[in-house]
This record gives structure tokens, sequence and C-alpha cells, in this order.
């Protein structure tokens, strides 16, 4: 009983500490996808990379997805151009500027999960 105690403690900090590191009108990430990989059936979009800009604890993610190219926010993970990655629906902002980049995105999807899929493009 106590472990599970002290496990639900860390999984409360771990959340909190998450939720106070996002930047000012940033969409808030649900609790139950923070720090987990959903699996790719779960990760309705898929593109292949084409850039990356880091903005610690964020990836910008340059895509192309049917033709049209697109920008992602994630939290930050490793990806190099010509991967290809699957993703969740997230939520569009338009005219999000970035005050760690110094640069506004015409129209950003944040999402809360990004995998690296061996599937084709």
């Amino acid at each position: 009983m106590k472990h599970l105690t002290v496990l639900l403690a860390l999984a409360f900090f771990s959340v909190a500490v998450v939720a106070q590191s996002l930047p000012s009108g940033h969409p808030a990430v649900p609790a139950k996808m923070e720090g987990k990989a959903a699996p790719d059936a779960q990760l309705p979009q898929k593109a292949k990379v084409l850039s990356t800009v880091e903005a610690k604890p964020y990836t910008y993610i340059e895509v192309t997805q049917n033709k049209k190219t697109l920008w992602l926010a994630a939290n930050a993970i490793p990806l190099k151009k010509g991967d290809v990655i699957r993703y969740d629906n997230g939520m569009e902002m338009t005219n999000f500027h970035s005050k760690t980049l110094n640069r506004t995105f015409p129209s950003v999807l944040f999402v809360n999960s990004v995998v690296v899929t061996k599937e084709k493009e």
C-alpha cells in the first residue's frame, strides 16, 4: 500500500511540473497523455518530417502531409529529415508567436503525442 501511495504522489507531482512549464498561450496537455507515447493505431495522422526546430522543452516540426506543408509543436522529441511520424489530431493555433524562437507561425498544430514509424509515407 505504501508503494501505491508513493506512486500516486509522484504521478501528481509530475503532472504539476509539466503543467507549470507550458508557455503562455500554449494549449493544455491532457494528463492522460503526458509522458506516454500512444500506440500507432491511436495516432490517426501520418506525415513526413521536412525539418525541426528545437525550442526546449518543445520541438517544432515541419511536415508534409497530402502534398501540404504544415507545422506541428510537440514535447521535445529527436527527429530527423525524412522520418515518417504518426501524431494525434491536436489543436490548431493561428498566428502563434513563440517567444523562445521570436517567430510567429501562421498556423501550428499542438499535438500531444508524436512517434516515429517504420511505415512508408
